[in-house]
C-alpha cells in the first residue's frame, strides 16, 4: 500500500480526514479515528484504551488521555513510558458525544471481555480509505501519527515540544514523521 510513497504513510489532509470519518460506519470508530487525528497515538495503544483513561468516574471526558505505558510501542531497550495528551476542544465534544458501555474497555471486542483488535480496526480504517476515494495515497493507520506530527510541525510548534508531545526519545526518530512539502523546499531556497 505504501509502496509509492517509499515505505511511509501517507500524510492526510483536513479534507481527507472529513472524507475518512463520513466513511466510517460506526460512533465507536469515528471516535477511534478522532482519538488518533486529535493525539498522534498509535492504533495498537489506542485500541488498548480503557474508559478511565479518557473518562471520569462521573462519565465527564478528561481533560488529557492517558496512555499508559504498557499499551504503548516499546523501544529496542524494551521499555515505554506512559503519555498524557491534553484534549483537544473538538475531540472533547466528540468525548462527550459517545457513551462507553459497561466494558473497562473505550473500544470492546463484542462481548466486552477485551479490547477490539488492531486487525479488525485497521479493517474498517482501510475500507473507509476505499470508500472515500483514497487508496491511491498510500494511507495506512499511521498516517494519523504522521500527519499529527507534520501539522505541529507546520504550524510552528517546536520540535523540543513536538517530541515532548508525542513521546519520542530523539529528535532523528521524530524527523521522520514530518513531512517537508516540495513547496516548503522551494519556499526556503526562495529565501538565499
Amino acid at each position: 500500500m505504501k509502496n509509492d510513497r517509499c515505505g511511509k504513510a501517507a500524510t492526510l489532509t483536513e479534507a481527507d480526514y472529513s472524507k475518512l470519518r463520513r466513511n466510517i460506519k460506526t460512533l465507536k470508530y469515528k471516535l477511534l479515528l478522532d482519538l488518533a487525528w486529535y493525539t498522534g497515538e498509535r492504533w495498537g495503544a489506542l485500541v488498548h484504551l480503557r474508559v478511565s483513561d479518557v473518562y471520569l468516574p462521573n462519565g465527564t471526558p478528561r481533560d488529557v488521555v492517558t496512555f499508559r505505558a504498557a499499551t504503548r510501542k516499546k523501544r529496542p531497550d524494551g521499555t515505554a513510558e506512559t503519555r498524557q495528551v491534553p484534549v483537544h476542544p473538538i475531540l472533547f465534544e466528540n468525548l462527550r458525544g459517545f457513551a462507553p458501555g459497561a466494558s473497562p474497555w473505550l473500544f470492546p471486542n463484542r462481548d466486552g471481555s477485551k479490547p477490539v483488535t488492531w486487525r479488525n480496526c485497521y479493517s474498517i480504517f482501510m475500507k473507509a480509505v476505499e470508500r472515500a476515494g483514497l487508496a491511491a495515497k498510500g494511507i495506512s493507520t499511521h498516517s494519523t501519527r504522521r500527519s499529527f506530527i507534520t501539522k505541529l510541525h507546520n504550524n510552528g510548534v517546536a520540535t523540543a515540544t513536538i517530541k515532548k508531545i508525542t513521546g519520542h526519545r530523539d529528535f532523528k526518530a521524530l524527523e521522520a514523521y514530518i513531512d517537508i512539502s516540495t513547496d516548503e523546499i522551494r519556499g526556503a531556497i526562495a529565501t538565499l
